[in-house]
Parts: C-alpha cells; structure tokens; sequence
C-alpha cells in the first residue's frame, strides 16, 4: 500500500461527525470496525474504550484541518506532531502477492499492524497518512467544506489547488445557493431602480405643474 492511501483514514475518521447537524455515527463498535475497512485484523481488537479513544483522536484531528483551514501552517504541524509521537508508526516493506512483469514482487511501504488496540493502530496510520500528504503537497491541501453548514474535510487533489468541497453534492448545494443569492440581488436592484425612476418622474410632473 503506498502511503497516500493512509492520508483517507484521517478525513473518514473526522467525518463520522457532523458537528453543525448534533450528527455522530462514532456510536458503537461496529462503526469502529466500519473505520479501518479492509484492515480487519485491526478492527478484531475493537472494544467499546476504542470509540471514546477514538473519538478523542477525531477532535485532534479536526483541529488539524481546522488551523490548516485557517492558514495557520505552523499550528497544524505541531498539532500533527502531536499524534505522530502519541501514535508512531512502524513502516516495513511489503510485497504481497502483487508481482511485475517478469514475476518479482511490487515492493513498497505498509505501516505495519500490531498496535496495542484499535484506537492506536488507526491513530497511527491516519496520522502519518496525514502527515505524508500535508510534506508531500502542502498544508494547504487540508481543508474543511464551505458549503454551510456543511464542516466535512478533505484532502484536495485538483491540479490547481482550487478544491473547496468535500463532495459534489455539496459543490452543487452551494452553486445553487450562490446562483439564488446572485438572483435576489438583481431582483433588489431592479426594484430599486424602477422605484427611483418611479420617483424621478412623480417629481418632474410635479415640476411641470
């Protein structure tokens, strides 16, 4: 698995949370589980601790997209940091079964899984999948959605850096919100406009009298 992949656990784990909505699906310990998705050998050790612990990370992490949202660079790696020491990781090379054309193994980097319990195995790889997009393209590419009150984080991949939602959905909400606004304002003008004109000529046939 190459590191990118592991930066997905931090935005998933931040996301089980709609703060603005009162909405948590980090509830029991089959939500857990749902977390680490393929990684199941880590998701057997889950226990109802893991979703207070885990939740606590969730807030870390948040605040990390948070003062990258903010522009704060500064605060955001020492937050990230933070659970990097907490939660280190231990990287090993891996081949699998996964082979190349002339049938030698596709090595590459997996962070290996033996953590003392769930919460620790999945703070770790989320941590450094983090960390590993934050060195590799910017803190900057953390950010959290604009479209209200919509809060949700995402990594963004666009080419020119111009990402400002977590889904099309959102994207869309807030085009329409936009295009709406855009309306009511010339909607409010012209009014505006056809009461002064109204007023412009009450007061030049007030003037001819």
């Amino acid at each position: 698995m190459e590191l990118a992949y592991y930066s997905d656990y931090a935005v998933r784990l931040v996301n089980s949370e709609d703060p603005a909505r009162g909405k948590d699906s980090l509830t029991s310990v089959e939500a857990v589980r749902d977390l680490f998705g393929a990684h199941a050998s880590a998701a057997r050790r889950a226990t109802d601790a893991d979703v207070t612990r885990l939740r606590s990370v969730r807030a870390r992490l948040r605040a990390v997209f948070e003062a990258a949202d903010t522009g704060d660079e500064t605060l955001a790696v020492a937050l990230l940091n933070s659970l990097l020491l907490e939660f280190p990781v231990s990287p090993q090379i891996s081949g699998h079964d996964h082979r190349d054309e002339d049938g030698r193994p596709l090595w590459h980097l997996h962070l290996a899984d033996h953590p003392s319990n769930a919460t620790a195995g999945y703070a770790a790889i989320a941590a450094m999948g983090l960390a590993f997009h934050l060195t590799e393209y910017g803190v900057d590419r953390l950010g959290l959605c604009e479209a209200p009150p919509c809060r949700n984080a995402y990594l963004d991949t666009s080419t020119n850096r111009s990402r400002r939602y977590c889904s099309d959905r959102c994207a869309t909400r807030a085009n329409v919100a936009a295009y709406r606004a855009r309306k009511r304002l010339a909607a409010d003008r012209s009014a505006r406009t056809g009461l002064a004109a109204d007023s412009a000529q009450r007061t030049s046939a007030s003037g001819e009298r």
